[in-house]
């Protein structure tokens, strides 16, 4: 009797894990009979994958945290590894969390087994190296940006674009109307979204400064509304302290609503979003709202990223990366300060022939993105499948 395909995963967040649901199901359609089994959280288990360890194991950020939790992060590496090994799965996935994952995928490819690594970290951003490395990791890469897969050719690596989940599951063409009811706004006021982070280092650096814009903004145009969404419970507490301690506080709170999450419906509903630069740029280009880009790190920090030519892009924001020019624009380190950062609101309140313009390259953008990724990265795998061990699958990076 022929083995039933055995496909191991492993996701290390709550991204991951709705990723890994995705490409379960597909897979699923592809090897009906297929067992899948590995590291993931509710999502994957309603795609009916065993989890040997839950996702939150693996849920670590932060330096000190990390440094926290290594000891117990070396041993579920080990345990993980053990077992994989022994399952004997035909391919090994490892679902973004390169940290961990790329290490595992390193160790099982010299023992014989099958690797592919989904969600690339941000080589195109900086230390492309990384690419080759990768490539030692994993057989194949699954990218969600189509910039990202010609990086990976310089170094020898298969690399393809599958496109974004993301741009999947929103409407090409957003309804601002439905949102705005759905967050009991009125349709005739501007409204400004405001995204200071998730995390809270993010929101204690940038959320002042984005409260003084806010409080600008609103002496200008004093019927705007402010929304600002909430990624978690931790996050509200961290920007609610800010605002507390905020000389502007009592300015904004009676045009304030802070929302517990919903920032995706909080972006479609506004005439502008003021965000922290990351994967939100990229909800925001979707949602098709104008932005305003801003972040700061450590003075250092970026002296010395910057001077040993570690960043390799002119545009950190994802739409800017995107279109290949700046069409939002960023202010970042010394620019992130409240004046500039309420003057580039402005400047889009006050020219919604410009915010119209923006429009056509946002829904372009979000078309090419737009590929059922989850199918797409199926796709891949059952190609190295098919394969066979050590075979090469010819296929185009798309």
């Amino acid at each position: 009797m022929e083995r039933r395909t055995r496909i191991a995963l492993v996701a290390g967040e709550a991204s991951g894990d709705q990723l890994g649901a995705g490409l379960v199901r597909a897979l699923r359609i592809r090897f009906p009979d297929a067992e899948f089994a590995g590291i993931g959280g509710d999502a994957m288990r309603s795609a009916s994958m065993e989890t040997w360890f839950d996702s939150s194991a693996l849920a670590v950020m932060g330096l000190a945290e990390v440094l926290s939790h290594l000891p117990r992060l070396l041993r579920l590496r080990r345990a993980l590894r053990q077992r994989v090994l022994a399952w004997k799965p035909d391919v090994f996935i490892g679902i973004d969390a390169p940290d961990f994952n790329l290490g595992v995928e390193r160790w099982l490819k010299q023992r014989g087994i099958r690797t592919v690594h989904y969600v690339s970290p941000s080589v195109w951003a900086w230390r492309e190296g990384r690419a080759a490395r990768i490539g030692r990791s994993a057989e194949r890469v699954l990218c969600l940006f189509p910039m990202e897969p010609a990086i990976y050719a310089r170094h020898g690596v298969d690399a393809r674009f599958v496109g974004h989940p993301l741009a999947d599951d929103m409407a090409l063409d957003p309804d601002r109307d439905a949102a705005r009811q759905r967050l009991h706004l009125p349709v005739d006021v501007p409204v400004l979204a405001l995204l200071p982070g998730s995390r809270s280092g993010e929101i204690r650096r940038l959320a002042a400064d984005f409260i003084a814009a806010a409080v600008r903004v609103l002496a200008e145009i004093p019927q705007l509304l402010v929304v600002a969404p909430m990624a978690s419970a931790q996050a509200r507490v961290v920007f609610e302290q800010v605002l507390q301690s905020h000389e502007d506080a009592a300015l904004l709170r009676p045009a304030l609503r802070i929302l517990d999450g919903d920032a995706r419906t909080a972006m479609v509903a506004s005439d502008v979003v003021l965000l922290a630069s990351g994967t939100a740029t990229l909800e925001a280009m979707l949602a098709q709202r104008p932005m305003v880009v801003a972040y700061r790190i450590a003075p250092l920090t970026h002296a010395i990223v910057k001077g040993m030519g570690l960043l390799k892009v002119d545009h950190y924001a994802l739409p800017n990366v995107l279109a290949g020019q700046q069409v939002v624009p960023e202010l970042m380190q010394r620019d992130c300060a409240p004046q500039p950062l309420a003057d580039a609101v402005l400047a889009w309140l006050r020219h919604p022939d410009a915010m119209a313009a923006l429009q056509p390259t946002f829904r372009a953008l979000h078309a090419r993105l737009r590929r059922d990724a989850s199918a797409q990265a199926a796709d891949v795998v059952a190609e190295l499948l098919q394969a066979g061990p050590g075979g090469r699958a010819s296929g185009s990076s798309g």
